[in-house]
């Protein structure tokens, strides 16, 4: 090991867990007494049991927080105010970067170097951004007749229930939470099961910096259980939800049963990376297509799973992927230099492979990787894999892998590429790379997708809405935009005397 590698390996073993909830300012275990087990994904071991919430302790933190909206606490707190404190939360999260990114690469198994430049960094600006915003957003007053007052206010929603996924546990919470504190919300963040330990740490640092005891509350547990208790409670004002298309469904499903509750979801994606044969850099598009798919081992909901490459330089240009993908070989997500690191669970390792078997079976031509990998470790690793020969219609290039899996479609010409790019159920975001300014932009505009990158990808910060066409979502994550999420707008009209 290096020294750096050895760092990080003590300070994993150093750690001491927690695997509580946070209700109403306090750590709490599920009120049945039941857990579920944490894994490793780098070793296939347990890291530690997690409280287990169900529908009564559903309640108990949804009582919490619609308690604490009541009394104003927070939702009546002067803007100023609570800027204050977001921007002293933000603070605490970059003062304990090392453990957030060591708990982040544990439960989920990216690269530590990923989770200290990005996830973390990431994050902590989100909390900082959202606190300079909220004293800066006015309300309206109406055009009327000079006996009238006519306001257009906006208030905080409610109670807010954050559900959020295992890809990018701490930045997918901090896009959620930022907004929605800063509107003045009472939150419930509901990690995912597979990653929990890094929310549980977040709620430590908000009452920390300051925020009232019931303004944020963590619940731990099972989907199918504390999830659909969020969807189902009658005192939820809102749910947001990033994850899977068909389980942002349900939580459409379970407002209806409800109480109507506003939905707000950010849901799967099958990008197309269309690379035009007079891009001027192909080795920089190849470079940019290749992290597109398998960074954080491709468990990206925007990850440029379908490559579109123009025929007449298809062939070329996938051998330069390759050649990048060569240089992101699975290793220990402790190791500074690993750029790729492990599934996350065996059970989604086992999806992936079992996705390269039906890119086979489909009549795909398998041109690199496909195996698993690191097996002597205990861990979930699959190689860097790409499909070439495929066909749009073909599963590989219709449904949402997750995983380090690309699928090679060569096009014609620009209508050509639009045609199979738009050809999906999703449309979460897209790129095209072009020198032609009039092919790009024209390209660019046709492509049904929330985000659209040209010459780059996934190149964004804070201040861009992020967020889906079609099945991919409803609403929008980052930028000002968010806020309307987390707020009601109200028109009263005053009548002068």
């Amino acid at each position: 090991m290096t020294i750096n590698q050895t760092k990080w390996h003590d300070a994993a073993a150093a750690h001491r867990f927690v695997g509580k909830s946070l209700i109403d300012g306090r750590l709490v275990d599920a009120l049945s007494g039941k857990t579920f087990s944490t894994i490793n994904p780098a070793t296939g071991k347990v890291l530690t049991e997690v409280a287990s919430l169900d529908s009564a302790d559903v309640d108990a933190a949804v009582r919490s927080a619609r308690a604490a909206f009541d009394k104003g606490v927070w939702s009546r707190r002067a803007p100023a105010e609570r800027k204050k404190i977001l921007q002293r939360f933000a603070e605490l999260m970059r003062e304990h970067a090392e453990e957030l990114a060591l708990l982040e690469t544990l439960d989920m198994g990216k690269p530590i170097s990923d989770a200290l430049s990005v996830d973390v960094p990431g994050s902590a600006n989100t909390i900082a951004w959202y606190a300079e915003a909220v004293d800066k957003l006015y309300d309206e007053i109406a055009p009327t007749a000079d006996n009238v007052l006519a306001m257009i206010t906006r208030e905080p929603l409610g109670v807010v229930a954050a559900v959020v996924p295992w890809n990018f546990p701490l930045l997918m919470a901090s896009w959620k939470l930022g907004p929605a504190l800063a509107a003045g919300n009472s939150v419930i963040l509901k990690p995912a099961e597979q990653s929990p330990l890094s929310a549980i740490r977040l709620g430590e640092l908000a009452l920390e910096a300051g925020i009232p005891e019931g303004v944020f509350n963590v619940v731990t547990g099972l989907g199918e259980t504390a999830g659909r208790a969020l969807g189902l409670h009658m005192d939820v004002d809102a749910v947001t939800f990033t994850g899977s298309t068909e389980v942002g469904k349900f939580f459409l499903g379970y407002s209806a049963q409800s109480n109507m509750k506003r939905i707000a979801l950010e849901c799967g994606g099958k990008t197309p990376h269309i690379v035009m044969a007079d891009c001027g850099n192909l080795d920089e598009a190849a470079t940019a297509a290749a992290f597109g798919i398998f960074f954080n081992q491709g468990e990206v909901c925007n990850a440029g799973s379908r490559l579109l490459v123009q025929d007449s330089i298809k062939d070329a240009f996938i051998d330069k992927v390759i050649a990048v993908g060569k240089t992101l070989e699975p290793g220990d997500p402790l190791d500074p230099a690993t750029k790729l690191g492990a599934i996350v669970t065996e059970d989604q390792m086992n999806r992936v492979l079992d996705y390269i078997d039906i890119g086979k079976g489909e009549g795909a031509k398998l041109i690199a990787g496909g195996q698993r990998v690191r097996t002597e470790s205990g861990g979930y690793f699959v190689e860097p894999t790409v499909f070439d020969g495929v066909k749009n219609g073909m599963r590989i290039a219709q449904e949402e892998i997750f995983g380090p899996v690309l699928a090679t479609i060569a096009f014609k010409d620009a209508d050509d590429a639009v045609r199979i790019a738009n050809d999906s159920i999703y449309g979460l975001a897209a790129a095209v790379w072009s020198d032609n300014i009039n092919t790009a932009l024209n390209t660019a505009r046709r492509l049904r997708a929330g985000s659209v990158w040209v010459n780059n990808f996934d190149e964004s910060n804070i201040t861009m809405p992020f967020g889906g066409y079609k099945q991919s979502g409803i609403g929008r994550d980052k930028s000002l935009h968010a806020i309307e999420k987390y707020t009601e707008l109200k028109a009263t009209w005053v009548k002068l005397r």
